[in-house]
């Protein structure tokens, strides 16, 4: 059976399914089906589906005429129907893993997809999950789920776990180009999913098990949010000693080891950082072991928009203006530079606090023309000459290439700059995070 199932493999015969087309999902199936693989890109939103049979893309890393290309080639399927799960003998988890009150996971929609494809999963089926979760839910949760059936993993069907590694906007680590990490519960698993990746993938680490494969991914991301957090408190630190922050980490990265740079900002977005760690924090407490460095720097990300509003706060006070009716202009609302992205932006929460605080806070975008988002509604406005001089403040949160920033200097009374964005400018108007 699973020499039939590589040999299909190898013949771009074999029929693949990826359940979930969001930033990792959709960018997968594509990437398989230019390969020549027939591919199913199955997805429980109705409108996702509509705007991909159309050749419509919805994220920054896929562009319209990706989707069409293999729509015309009819090796990519946009459906919401998972009995086409029947006719794969490969079939990709890759749905959100978000979380449900703080500090505790939410597999609910991993659990679903399962579900769904346990009820129309055939011998020599390979499956594979993608989407970041905590160490054993592969092994603890997904397998137990698809035995069900009475088909064996390891003997009928294959099981594995291979975390997902894109970064959203990185034109140059595109998904590829990423090593591939997996980890099967058995060899034969294992085997199997390096023989389908390879196919798009050329580098493959393979792990011995599931776990030691999610424990990679949260590894990646828990690093990156303690780093973070740690820079974000070193900004707090150093603005109490008159120390600029910037100049302190580009004198510390002329080291040519032992140091890699990272920057403060309004604290971490997207979902991974902000979220992967907790899933590894609440596997470590059923285990009896609490992560302090997990929760301590959650809580300082956390905290960053209040910082900043304390220091738009002191700004405003140097003018003889108070915080309340002042008037503030965003720039940047998502959570990275030139990605369309809103997901836990940190400059969204950072809106939400400075009109909490009686602020008239308005936010400019080239990326986002509205907010309709964690109960914001809010329109984007124009970066006019004449609404840049009407604001008390302008804060600039987000380094997008499409935002003039000279033209905001010349015309701004006052600028927090949250990015560094006029690093080697020296003006009054300008105050550093």
């Amino acid at each position: 059976m699973r020499k039939a199932l590589l040999k299909s493999i190898a013949e771009r015969k074999l029929r693949i399914a990826v359940i979930g087309q969001g930033y990792v999902g959709l960018p997968l199936a594509l990437t398989f089906a230019a390969k020549g693989f027939v591919t199913y890109g199955i997805d429980t939103s109705a409108d996702k589906i509509r705007r991909l049979a159309e050749g419509c893309s919805y994220i920054t890393d896929v562009a319209d005429q990706d989707i069409s290309r293999q729509l015309k080639k009819k090796t990519f399927v946009p459906s919401s129907d998972f009995a086409l799960v029947h006719d794969c003998r490969a079939v990709i988890i890759c749905v959100p893993t978000p979380i449900k009150r703080r500090y505790t996971p939410d597999i609910s929609f991993i659990l679903s997809a399962v579900r769904s494809v346990a009820a129309h999963l055939s011998k020599g089926t390979l499956v594979v999950l993608e989407s970041t979760t905590y160490p054993g839910t592969t092994e603890e949760l997904i397998m137990p789920e698809l035995e069900k059936s009475g088909l064996k993993v390891g003997r009928d069907i294959f099981l594995a776990f291979s975390p997902e590694r894109i970064d959203p906007g990185n034109t140059t680590h595109k998904l590829s180009a990423i090593p591939k990490v997996l980890g099967g519960v058995t060899a034969a698993c294992n085997e199997t999913a390096a023989t389908l990746y390879k196919t798009v993938i050329p580098h493959i680490h393979t792990v011995s098990s599931p776990r030691a494969a999610e424990m990679a991914k949260l590894l990646e991301n828990t690093f990156r949010l303690i780093n973070i957090s740690w820079v974000n408190e070193a900004a707090m630190m150093c603005r109490a000693m008159h120390i600029d922050i910037w100049e302190a980490i580009d004198a510390a990265k002329t080291k040519p080891f032992g140091f890699m740079p990272f920057y403060p900002g309004l604290g971490v977005g997207g979902h991974c950082i902000p979220e992967d760690p907790i899933y590894l924090y609440w596997k470590a407490r059923q285990r009896g072991f609490s992560s302090k460095f997990i929760k301590l720097s959650a809580d300082i990300n956390t905290a960053m928009p209040r910082y900043a509003l304390s220091r738009v706060q002191e700004l405003l006070a140097v003018s003889g203006r108070d915080l309340k009716g002042a008037r503030v202009l965003v720039l940047g609302v998502t959570y990275k530079k030139d990605v369309r992205d809103l997901r836990k932006s940190p400059a969204v929460h950072f809106i939400d606090v400075l009109g909490k605080a009686g602020v008239q806070v308005q936010f400019h975008d080239p990326l986002i023309p509205y907010l309709h988002i964690d109960g914001l509604k809010m329109e984007g406005v124009a970066l006019t000459p004449g609404l840049i001089a009407q604001q008390d403040c302008v804060v600039a949160a987000v380094d997008h290439s499409g935002i003039d920033y000279k033209k905001v200097l010349k015309h701004a009374q006052a600028v927090f700059d949250v990015k560094n964005i006029y690093q080697g400018i020296r003006s009054d108007k300008i105050t550093r995070l």
